[in-house]
């Protein structure tokens, strides 16, 4: 089974395969939200799509938080055009409660959270050019699309899981 995941972003989003069968990172990048698209309407597995559902907080927004809700939803439909009800919406709240037990957790907690789980620690969990760890390469937005993956996986398939919790 492989969990695609994706940080969705106003122009740019990042999007990751793990395999939890190969027990590998198998795949991410970050695209125009319009190449994100093509990817999840000619994707032809049958295994989940995790999208960060953006939420309130009851402050006012600008622009980009519309257009990023927007392209959330060209992601859920281009999937569910294809895997009938394969594409799931996790808040960040959920994800920063599942990871970090807190939900006033920042990125910084986030990104320990999984290093600890692929490591743990980031010499292991990301390692080097010549020693990759399973990490090895992801960035930026990666980062949070990876949380989404892991905390899909660990809430409905916790026979999967082969990180350390």
């Amino acid at each position: 089974m492989i969990v695609t995941a994706v940080d969705p972003g106003y122009q740019q989003s990042a999007i990751l395969w793990l395999d939890l069968q190969q027990r590998v990172l198998t795949g991410f990048q970050t695209s125009s939200n319009e190449d994100i698209v093509a990817t999840l309407e000619n994707s032809l597995g049958t295994d989940p799509l995790v999208i960060e559902q953006i939420e309130s907080f009851g402050k006012p927004v600008g622009r980009e938080v519309f257009d990023t809700v927007f392209w959330a939803g060209r992601f859920y439909q281009a999937w569910n055009g294809h895997h009938i009800d394969r594409a799931v919406l996790l808040s960040r709240r959920t994800v920063k409660t599942h990871l970090c037990r807190s939900a006033s957790a920042n990125d910084a907690h986030v990104r320990q959270a999984l290093l600890d789980r692929f490591g743990p620690g980031k010499a292991r969990a990301v390692g080097l050019k010549r020693t990759p760890g399973p990490l090895y390469g992801l960035s930026a937005d990666g980062w949070a699309a990876l949380a989404l993956a892991v905390v899909w996986t660990e809430r409905e398939r916790p026979d999967r899981v082969w990180w350390t919790v």
